[in-house]
């Protein structure tokens, strides 16, 4: 199974569950000053989080293209290093 098939078999399961799918969002979030890159599957239901938007469905599934740079703690002072040696394009679940 290649990861369009996961990516789809995942979206599917939820679809079936009552889950409205939700396209990624843009890997360079829109209107949000406070981000350079999506570097988390949530980001693009921030607004819903912090109770400036509300939206027609409840429950949501998505596969959002996501940037890392390095590991979990900000080290974006050490991308231009991490350019070579870990860069990450993924999609999470």
């Amino acid at each position: 199974m290649n990861s369009s098939a996961v990516r789809r078999t995942f979206l599917n399961y939820f679809k079936k569950n009552n889950h409205e799918i939700v396209h990624s969002g843009p890997l360079v979030p829109e209107n949000d000053p406070t981000l350079m890159f999506a570097n988390s599957g949530m980001v693009q239901f921030k607004n819903i989080f912090t109770g400036k938007e509300i939206r027609e469905y409840s429950r949501a599934v998505t596969a959002q293209k996501c940037v890392r740079a390095g590991g979990k703690h900000n080290d974006l002072e050490n991308v231009g290093f991490l350019l070579a040696k870990k860069l990450e394009n993924i999609p999470v679940l």
